[in-house]
């Protein structure tokens, strides 16, 4: 079996080779031939269904329960003010630079050998699976949620995610409603006590001022936001109707559907969800995993950010080398020791985990 060290330099050239093929979501054919090429070379069977790649460690017994260990190779397309090559793997002072070298490039390759750290050992307590998703930029259909139907029950997951390896013990979820106002169309000059965007301004007023009553001691309340509005052609005409959009970050206290059932008994107007499945997730904090993490000297916190978290129903904790503030930003880059801490942290964290 390899060593750490081995493990990390590998990983780390394996994080350059992914930052040099582009990977944009629904685009990761050819990084995930380079992920399919690392598990050849560690002599580990696995599995491909479109760009998503998972393996089973080596003594996989069915009585046990199951750990996933999750991230993604996809990226989003590159920022316009880069200054470096965002396709080069470039190492200046520590730092590696590169498109996904921080989202989530590092959380990846520091799971993968992490993964291999611990593929032949046997007497686990827990079953592994590890998942290489894509289109998780996206929230794309061919993404982490395709491959779960393929895998057993989980008890609990590691989701890889840039957080300065401190433990992310919840995370919001996402609904955005298309909100659609009616009313009765007139001249402006005439009287109109059905004026649509006079009604729209108490829609506005209810997205305000209304509080949901459960807050989460991880995430704070349920936040809602209207950010797009829509009406009107004419100076001299009252609409017929007024459209809007509202961003609403649930806590792990509600469900989508809890909160879209609550919009809709409180606001006179046809309210449409474009998605349903972008939950908000937590683990307890008495959870081993978090425990293990815990004892290692890591801080607990709630992530107003989405991630594959959303599209898992059991307990998970996001956690990964990397910082959020440097995802999607221009020259992007991750420390070289963040990548070895990662791995380090990881293995420590799943072996206490999982004796």
């Amino acid at each position: 079996m390899k060593n750490q060290e081995t493990l990390t330099q590998e990983a780390i050239q394996l994080l350059k080779d992914l930052i040099e093929t582009p990977s944009f979501s629904s685009e990761e054919q050819q990084t995930a031939a380079l992920i399919e090429q690392w598990f050849i070379q560690n002599n580990i069977p696995f599995e491909r269904e479109n760009n998503n790649i998972w393996a089973f460690n080596k003594h996989f017994d069915k009585n046990k329960p199951t750990v996933l260990l999750n991230s993604h190779h996809d990226t989003v397309r590159p920022n316009q003010a880069y200054t470096k090559d965002p396709f080069k793997a470039i190492v200046e002072d520590g730092k590696l630079y590169g498109l996904g070298s921080n989202d989530a490039g590092g959380c990846l390759v520091s799971l993968l050998a992490s993964f291999v750290y611990f593929y032949e050992k046997e007497n686990l307590n827990h079953n592994i699976v590890i998942v290489a998703s894509a289109e998780e930029e996206s929230s794309g259909k061919n993404g982490l949620n395709s491959v779960l139907k393929h895998l057993p029950e989980l008890e609990c997951a590691i989701v890889g995610e840039p957080t300065l390896m401190q433990l992310a013990v919840a995370e919001k979820g996402l609904l955005v409603l298309d909100i659609k106002v009616k009313g009765t169309p007139s001249h402006a000059a005439h009287q109109n006590d059905d004026n649509v965007i006079y009604k729209t301004m108490s829609v506005i007023d209810w997205f305000k001022n209304y509080a949901f009553e459960k807050i989460s001691e991880q995430l704070g309340p349920v936040k809602m936001t209207v950010t797009q509005i829509n009406a009107g052609k004419q100076h001299n005409v009252v609409p017929s109707d007024c459209d809007l959009v509202v961003d609403i970050r649930v806590n792990d206290c509600y469900n989508n559907t809890e909160i879209l059932e609550t919009v809709r008994a409180n606001v006179d107007a046809e309210v449409n969800p474009r998605s349903m499945h972008l939950n908000a997730s937590s683990i307890p904090v008495s959870h081993g995993l978090v425990q293990a993490g815990i004892a290692l000297g890591r801080t607990t916190y709630g992530s107003p950010t989405l991630s594959d978290q959303s599209v898992l129903s059991c307990k998970s904790l996001k956690l990964g080398p990397g910082d959020s503030l440097r995802s999607h930003s221009a020259d992007e880059f991750i420390y070289l020791n963040e990548i070895e801490e990662g791995i380090d942290l990881y293995i420590k964290i799943l072996g206490d985990f999982l004796k």
